[in-house]
């Protein structure tokens, strides 16, 4: 469904002289029929450029996709007819009613009238719009107008959908309603989806397969458990008092396995594969050398694990600090795809 390689854009900063920004430097992108493939990365990484050139956007200033069937470069407006995406803020007017929305959206594609009552009916029975329908945009909840927003990029029956960030914003009870939706409709219509997202767990509940995206290259791709796979080991902490955080310290490093040992005030934390199988002689160890435990806690790799590996940061910790430049605000006139 997306197949790219050497894709590659370069921006030059503001003003006459200045310097070349490499905000993707040469991509390769498989995404197959069906997958619902995540896209993460720090800011500054990439991944805006990237679905901006997949969804025509912006002309690549290197490299070549064909996306859903296409070429992205010969023919990108059957790019656009065949692909449907759902950008990060609110796609609606906001006087507009959610049935004037779907209506506009559908003869923007070229539905007939009566194709676009049918898909609205069913897109509205599937995306709970249906009492929402005489609404205007401006009175619906965060939820519901991304709901809207899905609702639009669907309009169409695309055979790939783009999704920017759909929950960013929304609480935990719609952003939980919202993926039971998106699983949903992909069950149904076996739809592809790419989904860019800053929640980790979102990435790890919906997608098939995951991209990793840093300084303007894919640094890691996989499953989301062929990921965490990779971290070594289950993260264990013992809690113990100050006076015998060097002890205990001294008493974990001398297990076999143990990497990333690290302390704090009142905890030894490290990692070692299969923790549980080790755990009975670690607590033998601390009782013989008379170290009391107040807590012990051990958790399973997560992909926030695998992104402070592969980056040397939190995700959260990326969103205040950029990794690259950013681009420039406004592309020149050529930047812009026909």
């Amino acid at each position: 469904m997306i197949m790219a390689r050497g894709l590659a854009r370069q921006f030059r900063a503001k003003g006459r002289r200045g310097a070349a920004v490499q905000a993707v430097a040469g991509v390769d992108i498989t995404v197959a029929a069906g997958e619902l493939v995540g896209f993460l990365g720090p800011n500054g990484a990439g991944k805006t450029t990237t679905l901006r050139m997949l969804t025509t956007l912006l002309v690549p200033t290197a490299g070549a996709a064909t996306v859903a069937g296409c070429d992205l470069l010969k023919d990108p407006r059957g790019v656009r007819r065949r692909i449907g995406s759902v950008a990060q803020g609110f796609g609606t007017s906001p006087e507009s009613s959610v049935a004037e929305e779907m209506h506009i959206q559908g003869r923007l594609y070229g539905l007939t009238r009566s194709d676009v009552r049918r898909r609205a009916v069913e897109l509205a029975e599937q995306l709970e719009l249906t009492a929402l329908q005489r609404r205007p945009a401006r009175t619906l909840s965060g939820g519901q107008r991304r709901r809207l927003d899905l609702a639009l990029g669907l309009i169409h029956s695309p055979d790939l959908l783009f999704l920017d960030e759909p929950t960013t914003g929304l609480d935990p009870q719609s952003r939980a309603n919202l993926w039971d939706h998106i699983r949903r409709l992909r069950a149904e219509s076996g739809m592809t989806l790419f989904l860019t997202t800053h929640y980790l767990d979102e990435a790890d509940a919906l997608c098939d397969r995951i991209l990793v995206m840093d300084q303007g290259r894919i640094i890691a791709e996989g499953t989301p458990d062929a990921l965490k796979a990779q971290v070594s080991g289950d993260g264990v902490s013992v809690g113990v008092t100050a006076d015998h955080i060097a002890g205990t310290a001294a008493i974990v490093r001398r297990i076999a396995g143990v990497q990333d040992v690290s302390t704090t005030a009142d905890l030894v934390r490290f990692r070692i594969p299969r923790a549980h199988t080790m755990l009975p002689d670690l607590l033998r160890a601390l009782d013989a050398a008379h170290i009391p435990a107040h807590s012990l806690q051990v958790t399973r790799p997560t992909l926030d694990d695998v992104f402070f590996i592969l980056t040397g940061r939190t995700l959260r910790e990326s969103e205040r600090s950029p990794s690259t430049p950013s681009a420039p605000d406004k592309e020149t006139p050529s930047d812009a795809a026909a």
